[in-house]
C-alpha cells in the first residue's frame, strides 16, 4: 500500500517535532491526524481508524507503551500497524516488537529536512507488509486450519 492517501495518526507531544513530521508525511501524500498525548491518541485512533499510527514512547497522560497495549487489546484498533518513534537504539527492537509494534523509527534520524523520504519509506514498507498479511489474518480469524496462529491470536512470524 503506497503512502499516498493513507491515513496516518501521529502521536507526539513535542509540538515542533509533531509539526515537522506532519509536514514530512503530508508531503509524501499521507492524510495526517495528530495527537499530543496518549489519551488523545486513543480517542483519535478509535474515531478515525487510521491505516497506520506513529507513536512516541514518552507521552503525557498515558505513556506510549500503555497506548500501544490499549490499541492492541481493542478489536477496533488491534489491526492498525504502529511504528514506535523512539530515542532508544536498535537494542530495544525485540522489546518493541513483542509489545506489538510493527516497526520502530529512531528519532535521531528525524532530521526531517534531510531524511523525510526515509520516514515515508518506513511507513510505506509497514503498510505494504500489513496489506499482504491482512488476508492471512482474516483467514486465520475465520478458522483456516493451515494458517498457524499464536496462542494470543496474532499471526506467527513464519508466514512470509
Amino acid at each position: 500500500m503506497p503512502v499516498s492517501n493513507s491515513k496516518a495518526l501521529l502521536v507526539e507531544d513535542r509540538k515542533f517535532l509533531r509539526m515537522a513530521t506532519e509536514h514530512s508525511l503530508s508531503k509524501a501524500g499521507c492524510l495526517v491526524s495528530s495527537a499530543a498525548d496518549g489519551e488523545e491518541a486513543l480517542e483519535v485512533a478509535k474515531e478515525k481508524l487510521p491505516d497506520i499510527i506513529l507513536l512516541d514512547r514518552v507521552l503525557p497522560k498515558i505513556s506510549g507503551p500503555n497506548v500501544l497495549k490499549a490499541l492492541k487489546e481493542n478489536p477496533a484498533t488491534m489491526h492498525i500497524p504502529v511504528i514506535v518513534l523512539t530515542s532508544l537504539s536498535q537494542k530495544n527492537e525485540e522489546k518493541l516488537i513483542s509489545e506489538g509494534a510493527a516497526a520502530y523509527f529512531e528519532k535521531s534520524v528525524l532530521a526531517l529536512d534531510q531524511n523525510s523520504d526515509l520516514l515515508a519509506t518506513t511507513v510505506e514498507t509497514v503498510l505494504a507488509r500489513t496489506s499482504i498479511q491482512k488476508p492471512l489474518i482474516e483467514a486465520c480469524a475465520g478458522g483456516a486450519p493451515d494458517v498457524p496462529a499464536r496462542p494470543d491470536g496474532r499471526m506467527t512470524q513464519a508466514i512470509v
